[in-house]
């Protein structure tokens, strides 16, 4: 399939996808948000497929947030019927059966901080820059952004960066743990693409286990979380990627996985 707003790329079981308006500084529309849905439902299916690298066109911005000129037209319906497609997006990335890490490279903004937070982790370059501004616009986040947030620096920071707007550079936010690693912007997508490489080379199996347990278990109590733990260990133990890993440690040599979820 052919994509205007993404382009897809995919080589040894990691997929790229770069988000692709450079000159409206790769801002969310209603056409990406379509283009980005249909194709996270490829690699949902995609046996092959082990780990995502998403990042933006260009050195100037990952995603500088959604496009305003569409945003703008807008009637209170249709604002819905938007914000509910980047809901979409966000959860399609957040439960993506392999790991997905965000590569920001420039400004993250409104929508744009959003689909970073909702990935597994974000790796930046050095001028990157993030924020949630809407409240400048007289709006509010609406692809997550009160929620995802909240959940990795707490309210109260939260509710600081929401209620003024302002931006945070990626020292700032690396200190606040919502950046994993801050790199040279020469070198964040060899970086990127070092730490996909690593990723690639585990079991599909254990890697959506541990991605579904993580994501599952923040919301509930120690107890139910543990469970989840507990089912989703002896899963994996039922699984290929296991019985390969345990006779490879045991013959010394290095695992070679399937590639696939399917036995």
């Amino acid at each position: 399939m052919s994509y205007e707003t993404i382009i897809f790329e995919h080589k040894d079981h990691v997929a790229t996808i770069t988000i692709n308006r450079p000159k409206a500084l790769n801002a969310l529309n209603s056409q990406l948000l379509r283009e980005l849905s249909g194709l996270l439902d490829e690699i949902a299916e995609n046996e092959e497929m082990r780990v995502v690298v998403l990042t933006g066109a260009g050195e100037k911005a990952f995603v500088a947030g959604a496009d305003i000129s569409e945003l703008s037209t807008l009637n209170p319906v249709q604002a819905r019927y938007f914000a509910k497609k980047g809901h979409e997006v966000m959860n399609k990335l957040q439960t993506l059966p392999v790991p997905v890490i965000a590569a920001v490279n420039g400004f993250a903004l409104g929508g744009g901080l959003e689909m970073a937070l909702a990935c597994d982790f974000i790796y930046a370059s050095e001028n990157a820059k993030i924020g949630l501004p809407e409240i400048n616009l007289g709006i509010i986040p609406g692809f997550g952004g009160t929620q995802r947030l909240s959940r990795i620096v707490g309210k109260n920071l939260a509710k600081e960066m929401i209620f003024t707007g302002k931006m945070m550079s990626a020292e700032e936010a690396e200190n606040k743990g919502i950046i994993n690693k801050v790199f040279p912007v020469a070198s964040l997508m060899a970086e990127v693409q070092k730490t996909a490489g690593v990723i690639a080379s585990k079991g599909k199996v254990s890697l959506n286990a541990a991605k579904s347990t993580i994501n599952g278990g923040v919301d509930v109590d120690l107890a139910n979380g543990c469970e989840m733990e507990i089912n989703a260990f002896a899963l994996c133990l039922a699984s290929g990627d296991a019985k390969e890993g345990t006779t490879a440690f045991l013959e010394k040599r290095t695992a070679v996985f399937k590639a696939g979820l399917k036995e």
